[in-house]
């Protein structure tokens, strides 16, 4: 998968519009921030690429294909970590990948295995792999959430608030790995308010704002000032 595509994509609930006609295309390789203030739109967004939202008018293609045309095997290819972190407070961090992992596919021959060591390794919770995920802090939970995501290689990424809890380590974790998604030709959406942490670790910003998009241009000056700028002058 190397092209996701949103054509005039509207989502409603009841009478609220929480997307207006988005039309997007984001790539193999880039990351691209979701920015704006709560309500916007941006995890309606995120919920409609993943498919576990159908928009209710518009469509959203994966390389040129409807998500009908894929079937069930367009899941395999998408990993999402949202707000709730779908891990089980009483099994331990490797207990956790273990069934997500099986979920996901990867039993059999060691792959399972050494996938999950990879992960605990990547979120630097080897000392802690046979702790139970309750007893973690929520930064530590955001970590091993984020590998539970990822575990299955997924092309599509999508990432709702990835820097919730985490202390300035964990996003520079959060950020090695950001790097190696782009490098291995992900295609990265992650929604944030976290302007400064997101500052310098993506190619493309597009501003939501009450489900409207608009992509903020390259130029000087922080991701903050620059949103505002766009904010000034796109909703003016």
């Amino acid at each position: 998968m190397d092209l996701v595509e949103t054509d005039d994509v509207s989502r409603h609930f009841g009478r609220r519009r929480a997307l207006a006609r988005v039309s997007l295309g984001f790539r193999a390789g880039e990351v691209t921030a979701l920015v704006g203030p709560n309500g916007a739109g941006k995890s309606t967004l995120l919920a409609v690429l993943s498919t576990l939202l159908r928009p209710s008018s518009g469509q959203v293609r994966y390389d040129g294909r409807a998500a009908v045309a894929w079937g069930d095997d367009l899941r395999r290819h998408i990993g999402l970590l949202g707000h709730d972190l779908f891990l089980y407070a009483d099994l331990t961090a490797r207990e956790n990948l273990e069934f997500f992992g099986r979920l996901y596919g990867l039993g059999g021959d060691g792959r399972l295995r050494d996938r999950v060591a990879r992960a605990l390794a990547e979120a630097r919770l080897e000392d802690r792999a046979d702790d139970r995920a309750g007893e973690f802090s929520r930064g530590l939970r955001q970590r091993l959430a984020l590998e539970r995501a990822l575990l299955h290689e997924p092309r599509l990424v999508l990432l709702d608030e990835p820097f919730t809890g985490l202390d300035d380590d964990s996003v520079g974790l959060l950020a090695a790995r950001l790097d190696g998604l782009r490098r291995s030709g992900s295609i990265v959406v992650m929604a944030t308010h976290d302007f400064e942490s997101a500052d310098g670790l993506v190619d493309r910003v597009v501003a939501v704002r009450n489900g409207r998009t608009r992509e903020l241009p390259p130029g000087a000056g922080s991701l903050r000032v620059r949103y505002q700028a766009v904010l000034r002058e796109a909703w003016a």
